[in-house]
This record gives C-alpha cells, sequence and structure tokens, in this order.
C-alpha cells in the first residue's frame, strides 16, 4: 500500500504547492483574490474561458504552465488512486479503518504482541475459546496473515507506548507478550504495567535470567517455552502415561470433556458452601480437581467438607452441559 499511498501523497502536495503559487502569479499580474483563485480553479480544470487574444504575455505563459504541471501533478494524483482501486489496495485500507474502529470498542480483551508461531496457536485457541483479542506486530506480512484469519489486528511496534493505547491496552484485561526478545518482552510489560496496573500480564522468556526482570517489570506470569517443552519431553520418557493424560487435559476440550474455572464472588450463593452441599458430582456429574484460594494456596483434590470461600477460584472437569448447568443454577 505504501508506493500508491506515497504517490497520492506526493501528487496531492505537489498540486497544492502549484495551486498556491499560481494564485499568487496571477494576482501579482493584476488580479485580485478572488479572480485570482477562479483562473487557476478552470485552468487545471480544463474548464476554459474563452479566447482572450488581448492577454499579456506573461498571463499567457503562466497559464500554460499551470496547465502543464497542474494537470501532470492531477494525473499523478488519481494514476496513484486508480492504483489503490485496481490492486484492492482502497478497500484493505477501509477495512484497516473499520478495524480500528471495532478495536476501539473493545473491552476485556486480550492484546497479544507478536504474531509468530506461539501468536498464531495462542489466537487460534482464544478464537476456540471465544476470547476478544487484537494481534500487535510491525511485520506485514504476518498481519496480512492475521487478516486472512479475520483476526483484529494492528500494525504496530508494540514497544511503543501509542501502540500499546491503539491496541486498547487501558480497557484490556490481559496482555501476552510472545517475542522471542527478552528485551523486547521486559519493555513491553513494563510500559503495559504502567498504563493499566489491572492488567494481567503473561510474559515469553527465551533466558531463565529474564524470569526475574520480567517479574519486575511487573509480569504476573512468565513461560518460557524451551523449559516447558524440555520438562514435557522428560515427562514422556519417564511417565507416559501421565504425561498423555495431562496432554489430553490441557486440550480446550476432549470427549466432550473439558477443565473449567469458576471464580466465587462476594455475593455467590457458593460461598460458605461444602463440595458435598454443591452435589458437584452427583447432580452434576463434575469432579472438583482443585481450589486455589484467595491467598494463592492451590487445594487439590478438596475433601468433602471443603467450604467455598468468597476469592476462592474453583476448578472443574466435567461435560461441557454440565459445567454450564452448574453455573446457571449458581448464577456464575
Amino acid at each position: 500500500m505504501r508506493a500508491p499511498l506515497h504517490r497520492i501523497r506526493l501528487g496531492a502536495l505537489v498540486l497544492a504547492v502549484i495551486f498556491v503559487a499560481a494564485v499568487l502569479g496571477y494576482h501579482a499580474l493584476g488580479y485580485d483574490w478572488l479572480d485570482a483563485v477562479w483562473m487557476v480553479v478552470i485552468t487545471i480544470s480544463s474548464v476554459g474561458y474563452g479566447e482572450e487574444t488581448d492577454s499579456d504575455a506573461s498571463i499567457k505563459m503562466l497559464s500554460i504552465a499551470v496547465i502543464v504541471f497542474g494537470l501532470s501533478a492531477a494525473a499523478y494524483t488519481i494514476g496513484g488512486l486508480l492504483q489503490m482501486i485496481t490492486e484492492g489496495e482502497l478497500e484493505r485500507a477501509l477495512g484497516r479503518r473499520r478495524m480500528t474502529r471495532d478495536i476501539e470498542r473493545l473491552k476485556g480483551h486480550v492484546v497479544i504482541c507478536g504474531f509468530g508461531r506461539m501468536g498464531e496457536m495462542l489466537a487460534r485457541d482464544l478464537k476456540s475459546m471465544r476470547r476478544l483479542f487484537v494481534i500487535v506486530d510491525n511485520d506485514s506480512e504476518r498481519i496480512a496473515d492475521a487478516e486472512t484469519h479475520r483476526y483484529l489486528c494492528l500494525s504496530g511496534d508494540a514497544t511503543e507506548e501509542q501502540t500499546l493505547r491503539e491496541a486498547g491496552i487501558e480497557q484490556a484485561s490481559a496482555l501476552v507478550t510472545g517475542l522471542p526478545n527478552d528485551a523486547a518482552s521486559v519493555f513491553i510489560t513494563l510500559t503495559s504495567r504502567n498504563l493499566n496496573p489491572n492488567l494481567q500480564i503473561i510474559a515469553r522468556a527465551e533466558h531463565p535470567s529474564t524470569e526475574k526482570k520480567l517479574r519486575q517489570a511487573g509480569a504476573d506470569r512468565v513461560v518460557m517455552p524451551a523449559l516447558v517443552g524440555a520438562r514435557h519431553m522428560a515427562r514422556l520418557i519417564t511417565r507416559p502415561s501421565t504425561a498423555d493424560l495431562m496432554e489430553l487435559v490441557s486440550e480446550t476440550s476432549f470427549l466432550d470433556y473439558e477443565l473449567d474455572e469458576i471464580a466465587v464472588p462476594d455475593d455467590s450463593k457458593m460461598a460458605q458452601v461444602t463440595v458435598r452441599e454443591t452435589e458437584a458430582h452427583r447432580r452434576h456429574r463434575l469432579l472438583v480437581v482443585a481450589v486455589k484460594e484467595k491467598d494463592g494456596n492451590m487445594v487439590l483434590n478438596p475433601d468433602a467438607e471443603y467450604r467455598f470461600k468468597s476469592g476462592d477460584v474453583v476448578i472443574f472437569m466435567g461435560h461441557t452441559e454440565d459445567i454450564a448447568r452448574f453455573r446457571k443454577e449458581y448464577g456464575l
């Protein structure tokens, strides 16, 4: 898009300069300001003003120059516009404007910085979970790839504060840095935390030494792909069945089962109710896998007398429709 757009901008600038210079020229030759503007308009537009054989030679020379250079600049500008239309760039430009408006209306979305392999897989999973997200990348090819998937995306440098603002960082609920550059991840994390103190930030790190820096910059979670991959491969060697189970349950859903988490708010009917009293297993066929308490303590496989408290996050496993029915019963 840069070539035709640059052509339009350059042509429009040259045309504006010619217009102003011509108005000044006609005014210097004795025309008042309104007549000078009129002469330039009818000359460039080729409307014509009749044969003026008694015109001064200097006026004729100026008119010739205005016609030649003015029409050339106009043709150059129109050519750029036609190039945009024929190459589909105009449609894409209008599409980007619509996309910008859509991004401005988002709230509670996820900002994905980087659309490489990790960013692409993350976007696919978030889409399957029906989560709203915006992709930020400064690579035009990657942005074009994101557009083919009809993702909301923004072309720009995620380390720039203005780019993050345009991605709606102040209204977002989470940000993920999927960049292989640790320095950029630290900078993005620091900037994002300053712009949105309540933002959940998940940062990618390539080197173990970067984890501490990312947490100091404001990251809530730090993921090291190499470490995660190595641990999974070790588990496949030493405990293959366990690895298979973990891989299975980590999928979004399998055999109509899924893992889901439910936060217990202050006014919830679940607050101060025991696992037994919810009849999660007997009535809803749900397995209470774990409870993450407000202080961060993780209770695995809570017993039947465990009493849910406000601020708890309960992790269930069960059929998708059973989880939905449980949520509806407790207004969650």
